[in-house]
């Protein structure tokens, strides 16, 4: 795995500097590596948030923040197109569970924030869908407990990172898997839409 440096992009950007974060090397196809090369944050909500925290705290140290941090990745489904890319409208984290002294479900506590963070930010065309990020794959049967559209790893930390730094945040997923039950990591990486 590699963790790069800023991976900015300007081109056909209105000049706006860009960040392009993902977390995995299997989801980092040819056809991206011909487009930009991104930040590697490794794979989870704490890999994603330490990493792209610090990286985002040494840009800002250099007064070099960029103006948008673009999440690519896979993601599950049961209900999206498999190998269609969707972006995300809104996050939750769906391992939040602070329901025993009294909060909502995905409220984390203390903080003054909903359980589920909108992404309001388009892109013209491209389907939109919702997303919940976890610590753990979700596979077969697990999804009937998840309302959103899809499941991912990484970027309900990814926005937390950038709330800090005032960074807008744009997640674009590929549907991976999540249309049969995941046995091996072969069943994820075959139909990873990114690898292409």
């Amino acid at each position: 795995m590699r963790s790069a440096g800023p991976a900015f992009h300007t081109n056909g950007l209105a000049g706006r500097h860009v960040l392009f974060v993902m977390a995995a090397e299997a989801e980092y196809g040819p056809a991206l590596k011909r487009l930009f090369t991104p930040f590697m944050t490794g794979v989870g909500p704490v890999e994603a948030g330490e990493r792209l925290g610090a990286e985002l705290a040494r840009l800002g140290a250099s007064d070099a923040l960029p103006d948008l941090v673009v999440s690519l990745g896979s993601a599950g489904s049961r209900k999206l197109e498999q190998t269609e890319v969707y972006q995300a409208v809104s996050v939750s984290c769906r391992d939040m569970d602070a329901s025993p002294p009294g909060f909502a479900r995905g409220v984390t506590p203390f903080l003054d924030l909903p359980a589920t963070l909108p992404l309001p930010l388009r892109i013209s065309g491209v389907q939109e869908a919702t997303l919940s990020t976890g610590a753990c794959v979700v596979s077969g049967a697990a999804y009937e407990a998840i309302a959103e559209d899809m499941v991912d790893m990484e970027t309900f930390a990814c926005l937390r990172a950038c709330h800090l730094f005032g960074v807008p945040l744009v997640a674009l997923r590929g549907i991976s898997d999540g249309a049969a039950e995941l046995k091996h990591v072969d069943d994820w990486t075959a139909s990873t839409p990114h690898r292409r």
